[in-house]
């Protein structure tokens, strides 16, 4: 992920040199340092041509990218615990409020992967 997602962010980051065109509608790009984790070949209608400007300066040390792209999504809370009944098991789950969804929205997850995965959620029993 480049920056921060939201109507605020900036839709594009750049410019960088074109280093070659691959096929009609992809081009590399000789992207920076901090970018190694992407991919440096893109599609034309991801890119904008560059209007040269002196008064531009380009700095790069601000972009914010994580290698991983996925979202990191932690629990908030645990809310409410119940037992699914099946017809010879019991199965404890628990409703955890997460930081990735929507307040009020909570999803049920079974209590030993959320006690495996984030212990300090179930100290307090």
């Amino acid at each position: 992920m480049i920056g921060v997602r939201g109507k605020l962010s900036p839709r594009y980051i750049g410019p960088f040199e074109v280093m070659e065109r691959i096929e009609e509608v992809f081009y590399k790009l000789a992207l920076p340092q901090s970018l190694e984790g992407i991919d440096n070949v893109f599609h034309i209608s991801q890119l904008r041509e560059y209007i040269p400007d002196n008064n531009h300066i380009v700095d790069h040390s601000e972009l914010d990218f994580k290698p991983n792209p996925s979202h990191e999504k932690q629990p908030l809370a645990i809310i409410d615990r119940c037992v699914k009944t099946l017809k010879n098991k019991a199965i404890p789950l628990v409703l955890v409020s997460w930081n990735r969804h929507a307040p009020g929205e909570a999803i049920w997850e079974r209590e030993d992967i959320i006690q495996e995965r984030y212990p300090y959620l179930l100290t307090s029993r």
